[in-house]
């Protein structure tokens, strides 16, 4: 299926290869994450045969987060990155901030934080990446990973992640994007259209959550069109770097 030049320039947009009115995504992402959100860190292991954790410590790395800084993770309900945050600034610096719009993920995140003893130090928020419950200037710096494909206006969240930041404030956003790898991009499909969804029905008992993703990670803007898409709202300084030839890709921009 032939993707739309502007896919938000309608009252339709993708859910996957799927077209939907666009007041329908939201719901259905929903119902995404609510069916795999107790097996979600565990199929992010299994599918990414742990690679992830090294595309997050790649993220970390890059921000170089310090102590007293102000930092929210938009989309990171289960605290994956929120926890590797921490464990980087120490115990003693200001409390990191989870926003999600799923309250299944949260609470599956806060499960993992009792289980690890993290009793301080987390602030969790239901939130929506289009409509941050935050004031303007809020934070230091904005991180999102594997989430800000699945909302529905990508402009919309990038400009929310402006305009919660301060002035010299940074976006680092981790994502699924284009391989630049020839032979394996090929390689790359055939895993993700037909390992993928076998492993999420097997493990996750959910099939089509799982070709959603790669459904999903086709749909999204390869790595130029989403550096263009965040100078357009407002960053500066924008850039990328490619993880495992493309499979992932982190893109940075700075508030001025």
């Amino acid at each position: 299926m032939a993707e739309r030049t502007n896919p938000e320039s309608s009252q339709t947009t993708h859910f996957g290869f799927r077209t939907v009115a666009e007041d329908e995504k939201q719901g259905l992402v929903r119902g995404v994450f609510d069916a795999v959100a107790p097996k979600y860190d565990l199929m992010n292991d299994l599918m990414s045969a742990g690679i992830h954790r090294l595309w997050k410590a790649a993220m970390i790395d890059w921000l170089a987060p310090r102590a007293g800084q102000q930092i929210v993770d938009v989309a990171g309900g289960t605290g994956d990155i929120a926890f590797r945050l921490r464990e980087r600034m120490g115990e003693s610096s200001e409390p990191v901030t989870i926003c999600d719009i799923n309250a299944e993920m949260l609470g599956a995140g806060r499960d993992r934080a009792l289980d690890g003893g993290r009793l301080e130090g987390i602030h969790w928020v239901c939130g929506n990446a289009e409509a941050l419950p935050f004031p303007d200037m809020s934070f230091d710096a904005y991180t999102i990973a594997f989430g800000l494909r699945n909302v529905t206006h990508i402009d919309t969240a990038l400009a929310e992640a402006r305009r919660v930041l301060k002035p010299g404030g940074r976006m680092l956003c981790l994502e699924f994007s284009k391989v630049v790898v020839p032979v394996l991009d090929g390689l790359y499909d055939t895993y993700s259209f037909r390992v993928l969804p076998w492993l999420g029905g097997l493990v996750a008992g959910d099939r089509e959550a799982y070709l959603y993703l790669a459904e999903s990670i086709r749909r999204f803007p390869a790595q130029k069109e989403l550096e263009a898409r965040m100078t357009t709202a407002g960053f500066h300084h924008v850039k990328h770097r490619n993880l495992s030839g493309g499979i992932a890709a982190i893109h940075s921009g700075w508030r001025i």
